[in-house]
C-alpha cells in the first residue's frame, strides 16, 4: 500500500512540518540519475542531490551492486577490539584524497556524529599535549553542524537551539556571519567584503585568552543557512589566526565535500588546510549512512604516545565502518574518479553560475549567490510572514515537477555533479515561471 492511502501519523518525520506535511504530503517511491518518482509515477528533477548527498546521482549500478554484493557476504562486523579488511582498505582510499598531511580516517554514521566526534577529539587532543586549559570551542553564526548537542552548541542557527537553550554544552562562543547582504548582493563567486569579518575571531580569543580556547568550527561554505559563501581571504585569515595562537581549525565539510566545489574538499578548492575535516553525505552518495573524520597527522601522532596497548580514544559507535557503508562508500569513491565528477562538477560550474544570476531580475528575487555546485536565489519575505514565499514556492516547485531545498525565503540548489545542460535549464526556467506567477 502506497502513496495518499497509507497512515502517516506513525512516523514522526524531522525538521518537518508534521501536520501540515500529512494534510498535503510530498512522496516520493523510487529515484533513478537525477530524478525521483512519485507513487504516482510524475518524474521529479532533484535539484539538491536529495539533501546535498547524492552526488553520484541515484542508483548507480556500480554503488548498487556493491552494496548487494556486501550484504550477502558478510552484515555486520565490530570494530571495538576488531575488524575487517576492506574498512581499512577505504580508509586508504579516502587519506589519498584528502588534503596532505591529514592521513587519518576516524569512521562514523553521519554528520552530526562526525561533528560531535571531531569536537571530541579536539579537546581530548589538547588534554593529551598537556593543554587541559584549552576546553573553549568557538563555532560562527548561522553555522549549522548537526543535531548532537555538541553541534548545536557551536552552530548558530536559532530554531535549532531555542528548545534545548538550557541544555548547551558550556564554553562555546560564535563569530559573526559573513552573509552582508548589503554589500554583496548577487556576488559570482566570492565576495569582495567582508574579510574583516574573520578579525572578530582575534577579539574572542583575546577574551578568553589564547590558553582557553580548544578548536574553531566554520563550514567553508554555510549551507544549510542558505549558501552563504566565505568573503575572499576569509578562510586564510581565519587559518592565520589560529595559526598565531595555537588553536585548532575544524573545516565542518560535511556538504563541501566529495566534489562539491569542483575539488576533494574545500580546503583545497580555497588552499586552506584545516587540522580536522567532518565529512559525510556525499561520501556513499546518500546510499549508506555514514560520516568521516580526517584528522591532521599531528593530532593522531599525539594519542598514539600513550604506552603499551591502552586505548588512546574512547569514542567510537557500534556502526563506525559498517560493512555496507564500507562498501558502498569504497564503490562511490571509484565513480568519482572513473566518471571524472569531480571535474565534471568543476566545468559545469560557470554553465551553473550564469543560469542561476539569470533569475537576477525576477519578481522579489532579492540575491544570488554560488560557488561550485551550490547556488542559492533569495527572495524578499512577505511582511510579517517570513518563509511563506519560499513555501509556496517549494510547494509549486514540486507540483511542476522540480525538487529545491528551502532556508526561509531563500532557495538553495545542490544538484547531483552528474547533471547536464538540459537539466539545469528546465530547472531555472521552471522557477522563473513559478516566480512570475507569485
Amino acid at each position: 500500500m502506497g502513496g495518499q492511502n497509507q497512515s502517516m501519523e506513525s512516523f514522526w518525520m524531522p525538521f518537518t512540518g508534521n501536520r501540515a506535511f500529512k494534510k498535503n504530503p510530498r512522496l516520493y517511491e523510487r529515484a533513478q540519475g537525477m530524478h525521483y518518482y512519485t507513487p504516482e509515477g510524475r518524474e521529479i528533477l532533484d535539484m539538491v542531490a536529495g539533501l546535498w548527498c547524492c552526488n553520484a546521482g541515484h542508483g548507480h549500478p556500480k554503488i548498487v551492486e556493491a552494496i548487494q554484493a556486501q550484504a550477502a557476504k558478510m552484515d555486520y562486523a565490530p570494530h571495538f577490539g576488531f575488524g575487517h579488511p576492506a574498512a581499512f582498505e577505504v580508509a586508504d582510499i579516502l587519506a589519498a584524497i584528502a588534503p596532505e598531511g591529514m592521513n587519518h580516517v576516524f569512521f562514523t554514521n553521519s554528520g552530526s556524529e562526525s561533528v560531535d566526534t571531531a569536537l571530541k577529539i579536539a579537546l581530548a587532543y589538547q588534554k593529551e599535549r598537556g593543554q587541559a586549559s584549552r576546553t573553549r570551542l568557538i563555532g560562527r553564526e548561522r553555522g549549522y553542524h548537526g543535531v548532537g548537542f555538541g553541534g548545536i552548541s557551536v552552530g548558530g542557527i536559532p530554531y535549532n537551539r531555542m528548545q534545548f537553550s538550557n541544555s548547551m554544552i558550556p564554553g562555546v562562543d560564535h563569530l559573526p556571519h559573513t552573509h552582508l547582504l548589503d554589500r554583496n548582493a548577487f556576488s559570482r563567486g566570492l565576495p569582495e567584503h567582508g574579510i574583516e569579518l574573520a578579525d572578530e575571531l582575534e577579539n574572542i580569543i583575546t577574551l578568553h585568552h589564547p590558553s582557553n580556547v580548544a578548536a574553531v568550527i566554520v563550514e567553508p561554505i554555510a549551507g544549510s543557512a542558505g549558501v552563504l559563501i566565505p568573503p575572499k581571504g576569509y578562510l586564510k585569515r581565519l587559518r592565520e589566526i589560529c595559526d598565531k595562537h595555537d588553536i585548532l581549525l575544524i573545516f565542518d565539510e560535511v556538504i563541501t565535500g566529495f566534489g562539491r566545489l569542483g575539488d576533494n574538499f574545500a580546503a583545497q578548492a580555497f588552499d586552506v588546510i584545516p587540522d580536522i575535516i567532518t565529512s559525510a553525505k556525499g561520501l556513499t552518495s546518500g546510499t549508506v549512512p555514514m560520516g568521516a573524520v580526517f584528522v591532521a597527522d599531528k593530532i593522531y601522532d599525539e594519542f598514539m604516545l600513550k604506552p603499551g596497548a591502552a586505548i588512546e580514544l574512547f569514542h567510537g559507535y557500534t556502526y563506525s565502518a559498517h560493512p555496507l557503508a564500507v562498501a558502498a562508500c569504497k564503490a562511490t569513491q571509484q565513480v568519482y574518479a572513473d566518471e571524472g565528477l569531480f571535474q565534471r562538477a568543476a566545468e559545469m560550474a560557470p554553465v551553473f553560475e550564469d543560469a542561476l544570476h539569470s533569475l537576477k531580475d525576477e519578481p522579489n528575487v532579492i540575491d544570488v549567490r554560488n560557488y561550485g555546485l551550490m547556488g542559492a536565489v533569495e527572495l524578499l519575505a512577505i511582511d510579517g510572514q517570513p518563509g511563506a514565499r519560499g513555501g509556496k514556492v517549494l510547494q509549486d516547485c514540486f507540483d511542476a515537477g522540480l525538487m529545491i531545498r528551502l532556508t526561509g525565503d531563500t532557495i538553495a540548489f545542490s544538484p547531483p555533479l552528474i547533471i547536464e545542460d538540459s537539466h539545469l535549464q528546465q530547472a531555472i526556467e521552471t522557477l522563473r515561471t513559478i516566480l512570475r506567477a507569485q
